[in-house]
């Protein structure tokens, strides 16, 4: 392990919560690689409770279906969806998790590529997409938003879902550089979902958002109280309470996916 963060024999991970907050300790650090010790620890906390960004990457590594069971919970608007182009050639997806849009992407396109850095999920989404029937070829890669492995101007649509933030380790300046080098001259990056609307809007991008009110959708009671309690636990006696299967998005205190960036690239590339 680089770094020398750790110094004491790895313990057996623990749970010593039901919240996120609390479902990992440093012990669990131990299924992150090298690299990935590099880019999400650093020089900060290796205590996933003190560390919260760490700690959405343990879960990915660690229990990916729960992360998956989430995801599938948290439905994007159809306006979304509607709005992104279609009849292109190529789209490449970045940070394509476990695939809750990859579903979406392959009927609109000729090909796609979906790039995910976390070894678990790329297994869930190829599985998904060998169980799914489409009707493009969709490739699964490995890559981070800051070394995309995809030539310049090479895709029709950019795209990103939820996981893009303006923080470096989660794209920032250097993976928007490098989503914006892959896409052609004429065709679209888009963030979907984006959580830094008025930085994006400081670097060019022009914000879309879609009416009503939306719900986290679980198939029983029970699903619902247990994550909800893991993710959004200030929440949790209100859906127990209420024995929500639709959690209604106002509850948790957190925006709705029916939000998105975009640019068009112009003609030519500006450097940097």
């Amino acid at each position: 392990m680089i770094g020398g963060w750790l110094t004491a024999p790895m313990r057996q991970p623990e749970r010593r919560g039901p919240d996120l907050r609390h479902r990992y300790t440093v012990a669990d650090t131990d299924v992150l690689s090298e690299e990935e010790v590099r880019r999400f620890i650093g020089e900060g906390s290796a205590d996933p409770q003190i560390n919260v960004p760490l700690a959405w990457e343990l879960l990915y590594r660690r229990e990916p279906e729960l992360y998956d069971r989430l995801a599938q919970a948290e439905r994007l608007h159809p306006g979304v969806i509607d709005w992104l182009p279609t009849g292109v050639d190529t789209i490449v997806e970045v940070g394509a998790g476990t695939g809750r849009l990859t579903l979406e992407l392959v009927g609109r396109a000729r090909s796609v590529v979906a790039i995910e850095p976390v070894a678990p999920f790329r297994e869930i989404l190829d599985r998904k997409l060998s169980d799914a029937e489409h009707g493009c070829p969709v490739r699964v890669v490995d890559g981070y938003f800051d070394d995309l492995p995809v030539t310049d101007d090479w895709a029709d649509v950019v795209v990103v879902c939820s996981a893009f933030t303006s923080a470096p380790g989660h794209g920032g300046d250097v993976g928007l550089a490098e989503m914006e080098r892959i896409c052609r001259p004429g065709g679209y990056v888009v963030i979907i979902w984006p959580l830094d609307a008025d930085w994006l809007a400081a670097r060019g991008y022009q914000h879309v958002t879609f009416p009503g009110e939306m719900f986290l959708e679980f198939s029983t009671a029970e699903e619902a109280a247990e994550l909800t309690e893991i993710f959004y636990p200030q929440a949790a006696p209100e859906v127990r309470r209420n024995r929500w299967t639709r959690v209604p998005f106002r509850a948790l205190g957190h925006e709705p996916p029916r939000d998105l960036a975009y640019k068009v690239m112009a003609a030519t590339h500006q450097p940097g």
